[in-house]
């Protein structure tokens, strides 16, 4: 009868119209609550929070309405509220934690739901220890790690061996982790700076299909946020085997700032010790300065270094000269620290409108030793090489966001605009004898600059729906200094790339989507200046077809079926100091995911990736993409009982793959098993983990490399591995205060 009524109050909207808006939080902490779901009963009007937590009604007709909140861990909530003509009516609601019911996950094509919504359903069920844990959740997406734990980990996402970062833009806090023309390799994103147990949020998707991501979004991206306010002051001490430990602990300071730090160190599993060490230190503040006026300010502080046994050849394991875990040259290695401080204003300029803008700046110096041929080069000193940088990183954006009506519809438009500058000084490749320097083989001073605009329309056709468009604009100019030459160049580039999301919304349980979109990922500035902006911004074309679906109340399933094309592009080789091509490539698949709710305390997930890559350029049987993932899936049970044991049995299965173009050679797949359990009380919570519980011998990182060991008169090209970690178990204990 209540809708009956609304509807014939709307044509007298414009004379009798109020709005409605609020804060949705968390009850202990006051932490927002980005992505609860805020609708009004017995009406279509559907709201959905924020990062800040807030939500708003804009046009409401005057009357009494039942505000329902629903959010995924917490105990839902209604409230009344009454909307007057031309006045705010403004509510805080705070959200109980409760049981994890996947009930409460909302199906919707509303577009304020930016966030995946796969991302709070695996942040409340997967307990993480590491950064990398965090970066699992994306579904689909591995690491491998290859140099003794300080290097930024390989990623693979997609059909694409992303290297360190090519090919997925990486942010923490808004803040760029992966580096441009970076020492190592193109957009090289090292997240060991990042304390897991102070993540909020892991915003994710895949695809290029995101106007306000630009630069190495072409398989996807992944946003991490950090908390605002700690639930509880918290120290903890983790102990395992390899002589591992780790210490971390959080402090609130007052109600408005945080203080976080981490150390940790082991020996690593390898013959020859890794002696690795970390140090995180983090700080934050956020507070509202005025009724409309938000700030967070934050800076951190990550320093690391490490010794690295390197990848080692099959045939020397094999004759017994070396085992498994042994090297041929110990001395790789590297150390690697970053600073950063930034500051994050949200201004709400009216009941439609907001205004975002953040300023950072980020000190970044890096020095890796490593060997990958032996005496391939020099069969006398060897060839292992040094690879360092220090660098200045300065950035500024700007977001303003709004709501209105576009021939009766309503219409959200975003439109943003920004700035990053690299300043990088002393970048150089060298040859070294066990970390003593010999030659220099590249070394110079890199400047460049990006800047970007953008702008998204999204238009809401009616409850089924919704239409996204999205153009975004970025503008490149590069510099080299060449110190051995002595000789300067530089030169531009620009790109545009336009966007297209079509979602149709059959009931609150079924959502399709259609996404389109161009995406691009940088070249080193030494390959632009090199072509003069030829082919410098390889353009990527992506399309997606998926469903979101609540199959019953308790089981969600998201489906895609997916084509990505990459134009040709001239790749800077970091490890060689050339420049060579890489050919035009398609990768198309189907990614499917799963989370079911078996009971109130057990869940299941699963996802499973099928991909085709291809060299598009190559004739058949030899365009196959080195390294590139065809069959991947992660999974496994997770539980919270109400006694406090909570934890998780999880799998990890990567096939065999092409190590070259004609498949000629072989990386090995493998499938592991890890678990985790803990058990939680108010005051502490004590936990094991265990990785590879049936302590499978796999090989984490694969490389068909030719190489020469120094008593071979030939060079020999087989797969170099990093061999994966054996079983390895921690304890941990908690304290929380």
């Amino acid at each position: 009868m209540k809708r009956i009524l609304l509807l014939f109050l709307l044509p007298c909207s414009l004379f009798a119209q109020g709005s409605l808006s609020g804060r949705v939080q968390e009850e202990n902490s006051g932490q927002p609550l980005t992505g609860a779901y805020v609708s009004l009963k017995g009406t279509t009007f559907v709201s959905i929070s924020n990062e800040e937590g807030l939500f708003q009604f804009s046009t409401l007709p005057a009357g009494s309405y039942t505000v329902e909140v629903s959010f995924i861990g917490y105990t839902p909530q209604t409230r009344s509220a009454e909307v007057r003509d031309r006045e705010k009516t403004e509510l805080t609601i705070s959200l109980a934690i409760g049981a994890i019911e996947l009930a409460d996950v909302v199906i919707t094509a509303n577009p304020e739901l930016a966030i995946n919504v796969l991302a709070p359903v695996d942040m409340q069920l997967r307990p993480t220890v590491t950064s990398q844990d965090i970066l699992r959740m994306v579904p689909g997406l591995f690491i491998a790690q290859h140099a003794g734990g300080g290097k930024a980990e390989q990623i693979f996402l997609r059909g694409f061996d992303i290297d360190h970062g090519t090919d997925i833009n990486l942010e923490v806090d808004g803040l760029p982790v992966n580096m441009v023309s970076h020492a190592h390799g193109q957009g090289y994103s090292d997240l060991h700076f990042l304390i897991p147990e102070i993540v909020s949020l892991v915003d994710f998707d895949k695809g290029p299909y995101y106007a306000d991501k630009g630069d190495f979004t072409t398989a996807g991206y992944v946003n991490f946020k950090t908390k605002n306010h700690l639930e509880k002051n918290f120290a903890k001490l983790e102990g395992g085997q390899f002589g591992t430990l780790r210490t971390v602990a959080g402090v609130n300071l007052g109600e408005k700032a945080y203080l976080a730090t981490e150390y940790f160190l082991t020996d690593g599993y390898f013959e020859s010790p890794q002696n690795f060490n970390r140090f995180n230190l983090t700080g934050k503040y956020a507070s509202s300065i005025s009724a409309n006026t938000q700030v967070s300010i934050g800076a951190s502080f990550f320093t690391s270094n490490w010794d690295a046994s390197g990848q080692i050849p099959d045939r020397a394991v094999e004759a017994g000269t070396i085992t498994r875990f042994g090297a041929i040259d110990d001395t790789e290695g590297g150390e690697t620290s970053r600073a950063q401080l930034f500051a994050k204003f949200n201004h709400r300029l009216s009941d439609r409108s907001t205004l975002e803008q953040q300023a950072y700046a980020i000190r970044y110096d890096f020095n890796l030793y490593s060997n990958f041929t032996f005496f391939l080069n020099d069969p006398i000193n060897g060839d292992q090489i040094q690879q360092q940088e220090s660098r200045m990183i300065y950035g500024y954006k700007a977001k303003y966001s709004t709501t209105g009506k576009l021939w009766g519809k309503s219409l959200t438009t975003e439109a943003g605009a920004g700035i990053r500058y690299d300043d990088v000084r002393d970048i150089f490749l060298a040859n070294t004898v066990r970390r003593v320097f010999r030659s220099d083989i590249k070394r110079g001073d890199v400047r460049e600059a990006n800047l970007n605009a953008f702008v998204n329309e999204t238009l809401t056709i009616n409850d089924c729906w919704s239409v996204n468009g999205g153009l975004r604009l970025d503008h490149f100019a590069f510099a080299y200094n060449d110190a051995l030459l002595n000789s300067s160049s530089s030169t531009t580039a620009t790109i545009v790339s336009p966007k297209l999301t079509v979602n149709y919304q059959a009931n609150d349980k079924l959502l399709f989507y259609l996404r389109n979109g161009f995406g691009f990922h940088s070249n080193d500035a030494r390959v632009a200046v090199a072509q003069n902006g030829r082919e410098i911004l390889p353009r990527a074309f992506g399309n997606d077809l998926g469903v979101q679906a609540k199959i019953v109340n308790k089981l969600l399933l998201n489906v895609a079926l997916w084509r990505l094309d990459l134009d040709q592009e001239f790749v800077y080789v970091g490890d060689a100091g050339i420049v060579e091509p890489s050919g035009q490539s398609l990768r198309e698949g189907i990614d499917v995911s799963l989370r079911y709710q078996i009971n109130s305390w057990l869940f299941a997930d699963a996802d499973v990736n099928l991909t085709k890559p291809r060299a598009t350029e190559e004739p058949k049987g030899e365009d196959y993409i080195p390294l590139a993932p065809t069959f991947t899936s992660i999974g496994g049970i997770s539980f919270k009982m109400q006694n406090g044991i909570n934890g998780s049995l999880r799998y990890r299965y990567l096939s065999d793959r092409a190590a070259n173009e004609d498949k000629s050679t072989v990386a090995e797949g493998y499938l592991l098993s890890d678990l985790l359990i803990n058990y939680t009380k108010k005051r502490y919570e004590v936990g094991l983990s265990v990785e590879n519980i049936f302590d499978v011998a796999w090989k984490e990182a694969q490389f068909d490399t030719e190489s020469r060991l120094f008593n071979e008169t030939d060079p020999v090209s087989e797969i170099h591995f990093t061999p994966g970690i054996p079983f390895f178990a921690k304890l941990r204990f908690t304290l929380f205060f």
